[in-house]
């Protein structure tokens, strides 16, 4: 995978003999743009469908896939997959984009956080999924064959959910089962901009298939993969929306697929190596010391969880020494909740 990033990077701007792209049986000609809903068929519970738009480019280059909306209350990244469907040229594209507008129109639709309102599994723990299985897993099975499996490279976009806050971040995905893959995840994931940059190390085919997310089934199809969280509360405020449209632009850039200098990496790039969850006990009502990203020690609190009749039932407390990234901003907790992430601080560039 470091020759596809080899080829990226040195691949001129004059483009190739381009031929068409076949998507879930639509044959999609050069330099042109096609919408597909893409059908999951009804089975014990009802069939939904996946709306797609294909960009395939008058020249050759990779295929990246987009992937929005696989929550369905994290709005940030359904509104910009919306804002780059004018965007993007295809008469200009090198390659092809597979942008997947909405992941989980279900979960969209009947605006429910975290899982399927059908079969109640959260969509991004349950691939590669089934063709016979339950809605979220004939949508994750869909994904898997249709989407990361006609790839080269993949991003997918969240945001924090309907009670989650979040310090936007990337995350990039290495260690040993992913390491042929990692110089282009790392490029892919700085020409983001984020500040935060986590390096998420797959290091055992366990990580890699306990509730398997979208990202590890990319992993695991040997396809450089990178995770963008930005935004919070399923609020769809601009400064949440605009960030993943320019990522996603210089994105383009960096890998030649479209005209025009990437905007080079930052320079206050913060690296981070991992994280670790610090997860409730008890059930209640959860008050966080802060909703906001921040440096905390090993044992120091992280909020504290009470009964519905106001007893103190828990004072949960930092396994490590870290970065507070993202967690719970309650007041609902349940018993085995991550109350808040908290990511292990990189002595450098990763």
């Amino acid at each position: 995978m470091l020759a596809f990033l080899v080829w990226v990077m040195a691949a001129p701007l004059a483009a190739q003999a381009q031929t068409p792209f076949l998507f879930a049986g639509r044959m999609i000609a050069p330099g042109s743009r096609v919408d597909v809903d893409l059908a999951i068929p009804a089975a014990a519970d009802p069939a939904t469908y996946i709306p797609v738009t294909v960009f395939h480019g008058s020249g050759s280059g990779p295929v990246l896939a987009l992937t929005m909306g696989v929550h369905g209350y994290e709005f940030p990244s359904i509104l910009a997959g919306q804002r780059l469907l004018t965007r993007i040229d295809p008469r200009e594209l090198r390659g092809t984009m597979i942008l997947v507008r909405l992941a989980h129109v279900e979960a969209f639709e009947n605006r429910v956080p975290y899982v399927n309102p059908h079969d109640r599994k959260n969509l991004n723990r349950v691939f590669p999924g089934r063709a016979d299985g339950t809605q979220s897993e004939r949508i994750a099975w869909a994904l898997t064959m249709e989407v990361i499996r006609r790839s080269d490279v993949h991003v997918e976009v969240h945001s924090g959910d309907g009670a989650e806050w979040l310090e936007a971040f990337v995350g990039v995905y290495g260690g040993k089962l992913a390491a042929a893959q990692y110089a282009t995840s790392r490029a892919m994931g700085l020409a983001f901009g984020l500040q935060n940059v986590i390096r998420y190390s797959m290091d055992t085919q366990e990580q890699i298939d306990r509730g398997r997310s979208l990202n590890r089934q990319a992993v695991a199809d040997a396809k450089p993969t990178i995770l963008v969280e930005i935004g919070e509360n399923g609020r769809r405020d601009a400064t949440f929306v605009d960030p993943i449209v320019a990522g996603v632009e210089n994105l383009l850039r960096t890998l030649k697929m479209v005209p025009g200098q990437p905007v080079p990496p930052r320079t206050d790039t913060r690296w981070f190596d991992d994280t670790v969850s610090a997860n409730t006990t008890t059930t209640g009502i959860f008050t966080p010391v802060t909703t906001r990203g921040r440096s905390i020690r090993q044992g120091e609190s992280i909020g504290t969880v009470r009964d519905y009749a106001g007893r103190l039932l828990e004072d949960i407390r930092s396994p490590i020494d870290g970065y507070v990234m993202y967690g719970m901003a309650g007041p609902p907790i349940k018993s085995g909740d991550p109350a808040a992430t908290i990511a292990r601080p990189a002595k450098g560039p990763l």
